[in-house]
């Protein structure tokens, strides 16, 4: 097994960025959701209501980020806001200090997305940890949902598409034609190639080159995998229609669902991911070893 994509996404929820290679830091790979948009009050935005995220793209070089979208002039802005502006800003059930961005920064994004909000970055300071059943003390996450990174198997996704093809066929002229569900759907920071599918259910720890990390827990997805990356629209029900009949936390994980934080009718893909020696470097074509299994799985 090999690493065949590393992704990260800067600015949570808007279009990801693909790597050769990535140094994995404690809070996740190095600017992975360093950045987030929020309303006046620091609340989060995800594509989860502004599905249009999805189409603003984000680049990095030495200057800093440049953001770009459709009918509008690139905004070019510098890696650490000019005036520190603290505000502080949540996410889920986390309040963490933040660092504002400026009023042109804000307008850009404000314009874009038809809605007032403000670029925020996390400094070096602010310490947001996971949740205190996987911390073990000193486990913290970017602005990530929950976790530092987010790892998939390329055969679980095509064992997913190949059910949902199977669906349509048996529906054959009163659906539209089936077109595969990409991985960026999903927004993985590693893909792994050489699995079978759904194999990562069963890994408890795993080395990817020099790193080494723990898996903590499956993801439970939402209805951002619904969301086309390309046109930042919403695109139906799948891949969650399909993943509902056969990946709920009550089927992959009968017994033990609730000890990794699941609901019984979470629809679960993915696993989570801690780094266990931050400070490597990572890269496209790094061997995936499994040095440890979940019991009840394996």
């Amino acid at each position: 097994m090999n690493i065949s994509e590393i992704n990260i996404y800067p600015v949570k929820s808007l279009r990801g960025i693909a790597l050769d290679e990535a140094v994995v830091e404690k809070r996740g790979l190095r600017n992975d959701r360093r950045w987030m948009l929020t309303d006046r009050n620091g609340y989060f935005f995800t594509q989860r209501e502004l599905p249009h995220m999805a189409a603003i793209r984000i680049s990095l070089n030495r200057r800093g980020l440049v953001a770009s979208a459709p009918g509008v002039e690139n905004l070019r802005m510098p890696q650490h806001p000019e005036v520190k502006l603290r505000q502080h800003v949540t996410i889920w059930q986390s309040e963490v200090e933040a660092h504002v961005y400026d009023r042109h920064v804000n307008e850009w994004f404000s314009e874009v997305l038809k809605r007032e909000c403000r670029l925020v970055l996390m400094p070096d300071t602010t310490e947001r940890h996971v949740n205190t059943r996987f911390d073990r003390g000193a486990d913290i996450v970017s602005f990530a949902d929950g976790y530092p990174l987010l790892l998939i198997g390329e055969g679980s996704l095509e064992e997913v598409n190949r059910r949902i093809e199977a669906s349509k066929d048996a529906l054959a002229g009163k659906v539209p034609a089936f077109h595969s569900i990409p991985m960026n759907r999903f927004r993985p920071n590693l893909v792994v190639r050489g699995s079978e599918a759904f194999a990562e259910d069963g890994w408890a720890r795993i080395r990817v080159g020099e790193a080494k990390f723990r898996v903590v827990k499956p993801c439970a997805r939402c209805v951002i995998t619904t969301v086309d990356q390309a046109k930042g629209e919403f695109d139906g029900k799948e891949p969650l229609a399909t993943m509902a009949t056969f990946r709920l936390a009550k089927q992959v994980f009968p017994e033990t669902y609730e000890s990794y934080g699941q609901t019984a009718n979470g629809v679960l893909f993915g696993e989570n991911l801690i780094p266990e020696n931050p400070g490597v470097a990572i890269r496209v074509g790094d061997e995936v070893e499994v040095l440890e299994y979940r019991p009840e799985v394996r």
